[in-house]
């Protein structure tokens, strides 16, 4: 058998993948159901996700699998209005007339801007085509020195440092030049005349859960399931130590026999980790260096529109870097006609005052800001606030990051039969995403069967 610690996107990805290369398999989840960071609410109409998705063009391979499992007729492109948020005022900025109107940068700056989304390199006066083909070669170059020697001071102050604060915090500092051409060789397919075309499955990517669910199968998948030790013996993992919590018992965990739960042993031949590293760490004793930042997010339901944008970057003294406004991107009615803000915002230190607020404090704060920056509206259109946190939603890209990442295979570091497929494995890299983290499942996969020589059945 084959176990997959973890049943996010990319251990369901790890399963399914398996399964179609002849393996039994069985997924164990910690918490009350699947997902991770694509878990769902339930909405007046279609779900939506607790953390706001959507799939860039270069995301192939879970285009692929969304036609696989069937869905591919609930797969839209819609065109996503982007705009920025500066001293009290929204400039859209998709089409060129409208970035050529965005009053913080010299149109000089936005030449170079430009240059640079186009992955032209125009320093000397002579265009150059392969200058940011290697990633890696600005692994160790910090962001803020390249966007200045790259593009302009004006680019850099008037555009990319508030995002990166947004981003990033008190550690942009540490990010790598790296990280910031993968993203935009990540969102590259641009309309010059529309703007960026975001995939979304109409209902909600939780859809992508249940299918792959179903495809591997209920039975093959146990929640409230915390892997707990891994079995390793002369250098191969061969079982692993399950605590499954008790469904039948109503009473609190704590006060139940034995803890209301129930201790399982599995005989595995191989392991997929599809979680976070820590998880990896506290069964294999395998440390990661990578740092990871924590996520705030709201999902507000309104009676009636906040903008007309999906997703607004906010260069302003609020506590959040973004609104999205996902009912300008899916329509409201597949939402029994409510408007869906979501309202995000990272935090790199767990003692920051955000994520020591509760919900109705987060609540009070960013609805007043919301209010200050957008006078015309008051929160009495909001009908729900609803508040997500994840301690580890996504990675630092610092300087040297890909020297840290996490190997697919761990057989050289820990133990034959050791795979990892989380967050901190080199698909989820320039950005985590839903693709990555099926990238990843498969990555893992394959490699269990080419060590094994299983054939796929036909």
């Amino acid at each position: 058998m084959k176990g997959v610690v973890g049943g996010g996107i990319a251990g369901l990805a790890a399963a399914y993948r398996l399964q179609q290369h002849g393996h039994d398999v069985q997924v164990f989840e910690a918490s009350d159901q699947v997902g991770g960071l694509a878990a769902v609410y339930e909405t007046a109409g279609d779900q939506i996700e607790k953390f706001y998705h959507h799939l860039s063009a270069s995301e192939e391979t879970i285009v692929d699998l969304i036609e696989e499992l069937g869905l591919a007729e609930n797969l839209e492109w819609p065109i996503g209005k982007n705009a920025y948020y500066w001293d009290g005022t929204v400039y859209p900025m998709d089409k060129p007339w409208e970035i050529l109107a965005y009053p913080h940068m010299s149109v000089y700056d936005k030449f170079r801007l430009t240059m640079l989304t186009q992955e032209i390199d125009v320093r000397g006066g002579i265009p150059k085509f392969d200058t940011y083909e290697n990633l890696e070669d600005f692994e160790d170059v910090p962001i803020e020195d390249f966007l200045r020697e790259h593009t302009s001071h004006g680019v850099y102050e008037g555009f990319f440092e508030p995002l990166l604060d947004a981003k990033f915090g008190d550690r942009k500092d540490d990010v790598s030049a790296a990280w910031l051409l993968g993203r935009i060789k990540f969102r590259g397919e641009r309309d010059l005349l529309r703007g960026e075309p975001l995939g979304y499955l109409e209902g909600g990517f939780g859809q992508l859960l249940d299918a792959l669910v179903e495809a591997v199968g209920r039975e093959n998948i146990t929640t409230n399931a915390r892997v707990t030790d891994l079995d390793i013996d002369d250098g191969e993992v061969s079982g692993m130590t399950v605590a499954v919590e008790d469904a039948a018992t109503e009473e609190p965990k704590a006060e139940a026999p034995d803890g209301g739960t129930t201790t399982e042993t599995h005989e595995v031949d191989d392991v997929v980790v599809a979680a976070m590293p820590n998880v990896l760490e506290s069964l294999a004793g395998y440390e990661c260096e990578i740092d990871f930042q924590g996520a705030v997010c709201a999902l507000v339901t309104m009676d009636e529109a906040l903008t007309d944008t999906y997703w607004l970057n906010v260069a302003h003294d609020a506590p959040f870097g973004a609104l999205i406004e996902h009912t300008n991107y899916m329509p409201p009615e597949n939402y029994g006609g409510d408007h869906l803000l979501y309202v995000a915002s990272y935090i790199q230190d767990y003692d920051e005052d955000l994520w020591q607020m509760d919900e109705n404090e987060i609540e009070d704060l960013w609805l007043g800001h919301v209010e200050e920056m957008f006078p015309d509206w008051d929160r009495s259109h909001v009908e729900q606030f609803r508040l997500a946190k994840n301690p580890r939603a996504a990675p630092i890209y610092e300087r040297g990051y890909l020297d840290m990442v996490i190997p697919y295979d761990l057989a050289d570091e820990v133990a034959e039969g050791l795979y990892y497929a989380g967050m901190a494995s080199r698909a989820q890299y320039p950005e985590r995403s839903l693709n990555g983290g099926i990238v990843a499942g498969y990555e893992c996969a394959d490699r269990i069967a080419g060590q094994k020589q299983v054939v796929s059945p036909e």
